[in-house]
């Protein structure tokens, strides 16, 4: 038999259902896969208890015959994610020990389908970082290698994406703010997806940045990207920002068909000192798309150059409100000062509790406002967000979707980055312009650098329009044939 935890979602769904194999047997492979796991530091809990009852009730439902799209399918959960009575704490030391007493919708949605989990993944603080370099547990480090060289994953999500770049999970379910879903996933060679915001729900997940966080899955493959989808995806009432309108069949826009369509190509995309090697794989799946029927149409996105700035206030200054309830009074770490006051208790509790690029954004997100700033910074990076959000609205009134770069770079080795934020920052330069318009996109794994380490292809579309998205980037996987993966080294 293939070894399971190799299988793609869609087949595994299939030999389910066929009862070539139960979702007992499918669990307890990963529930080995994730022990032999340790040494990438991708799990920070692991649930296999909840996993093998919640396997058993999925192949309840399968002999029952009311198996639904995840049924049986062993997950990963990103630490952002409230899971009832289990470790919940976004890998901060700022909420040591918090086990919520209720689940996220997102979550929820999973399980009501089926789904099972594994345990919850690492990530960057509070989702802060590129590297998953910042996480209170530790770095995760990335399945794919340069040489004897560790590589980071990316970030935030970057549990999400080694787990099942590595076969520790089937799937797993991730947030991108500015890019947390697809530059880790361009990192290991994995299929991510962002949703248009509010298409999942953001309740019971651990805010950072309000107006941004969206949910959404990371896969092995488009289709399993779709299957998984479809499960998140959902109006939810708990949520202010949850929007009321149809989830379509994610799966069915899978026609391999885009033949009359018009795919942009922002010319503001061509940056200075970009890799030859990330220049030459987007020329690569321009031709992919051209060959397959679509109209190649050059676009202009003028106000990009300004994304990453506005982004670097607009998220801070979010994180900044949404970061000020962790204070040690209600739950998580509680730092007391011998003879202190409530003030000293609250200061010696986010001393110690946040880390250094939590609390370097929250001090970014504090100044830009504060009274005299407000209007310089804050104010005006809303003003440019607008902007950004128009070119996009102008560029869609001639193009279906638009394909881009998705990182600047491949994997980088661990501390290459991590002492200059700004060089940091710019991994996100292709991604964050679409968090900041709320557009959904994806990263679709579409070649190999020069070091054998994986380059994705990012694909955007239009609000709501999740299922065109889905469509190219079909058109793109069965193109690039990516079928490379990681030397399995850390067994």
């Amino acid at each position: 038999m293939t070894d399971l935890t190799k299988l793609k979602i869609a087949e595994a769904r299939d030999m389910l259902a066929n009862g070539d194999i139960t979702a007992r047997e499918l669990t307890k492979a990963h529930i080995a896969a994730v022990d032999g796991f340790d040494a990438l530091n991708a799990y920070i809990a692991k649930t296999p208890e909840i996993a093998l009852k919640q396997a058993d009730a999925a192949d309840a439902r399968i002999k029952a015959g009311t198996a639904t799209g995840m049924t049986g399918i062993p997950i990963g959960v990103k630490d952002l994610y409230c899971t009832k009575g289990v470790h919940t704490q976004a890998c901060s030391h700022i909420l040591d020990g918090f086990k919520p007493e209720y689940e996220s919708t997102v979550t929820q949605n999973l399980w009501d389908d089926g789904a099972v989990m594994l345990g919850k993944l690492n990530m960057d603080e509070f989702a802060m970082g590129s590297s998953n370099e910042t996480s209170f547990y530790g770095p995760v480090k990335n399945p794919w290698r340069k040489g004897e060289i560790d590589t980071v994953p990316g970030g935030s999500s970057g549990g999400s994406v080694s787990s099942v770049a590595g076969f520790a999970a089937m799937g797993a379910t991730a947030s991108d703010t500015g890019g947390s879903i697809r530059q880790p996933a361009s990192f290991t060679g994995t299929f991510g997806f962002k949703p248009t915001y509010g298409r999942c729900s953001r309740y019971g997940m651990v805010a950072f940045a309000s107006s941004l966080d969206q949910a959404g899955p990371i896969t092995r493959s488009v289709r399993d990207g779709a299957i998984m989808m479809q499960s998140m995806a959902g109006f939810d009432p708990k949520d202010t920002t949850s929007v009321d309108i149809a989830v379509p069949d994610f799966e069915a826009a899978l026609t391999g068909d885009i033949r009359g369509m018009k795919i942009g190509i922002p010319k503001e995309y061509h940056m200075d000192g970009m890799p030859e090697e990330i220049e030459a794989l987007w020329q690569k799946g321009i031709a992919w798309l051209k060959d397959a029927g679509a109209e190649i149409v050059n676009i202009s996105l003028p106000h990009t150059k300004y994304a990453l700035p506005t982004y670097y206030i607009v998220a801070p200054a979010e994180a900044s409100s949404n970061l000020g309830r962790y204070d040690g009074v209600k739950y998580g770490l509680r730092e007391t000062v011998q003879g202190g006051s409530l003030p000293d208790m609250y200061e010696a509790t986010r001393a110690a509790g946040f880390g250094e690029e939590v609390k370097r954004r929250i001090m970014i997100g504090t100044y830009v406002l504060s009274a005299g700033y407000y209007d310089a910074y804050y104010l005006k990076a809303q003003k440019v967000r607008q902007l950004i959000a128009n070119d996009f609205k102008a560029a869609f009134e001639k193009v279906d979707a638009i394909l881009t770069p998705t990182a600047p770079s491949a994997a980088f080795a661990f501390g290459e980055k991590s002492d200059d934020p700004l060089a940091m920052y710019l991994n996100d330069v292709f991604t964050v312009p679409a968090s900041l318009a709320g557009l959904p996109g994806s990263s679709v794994p579409a070649g190999l650098d020069k070091d054998g380490l994986p380059l994705g292809l990012q694909v955007l579309g239009k609000a709501w329009d999740e299922e065109t998205v889905f469509k190219v980037s079909a058109v793109l996987e069965e193109a690039a044939g990516f079928i490379a993966e990681p030397k399995i080294w850390w067994r």
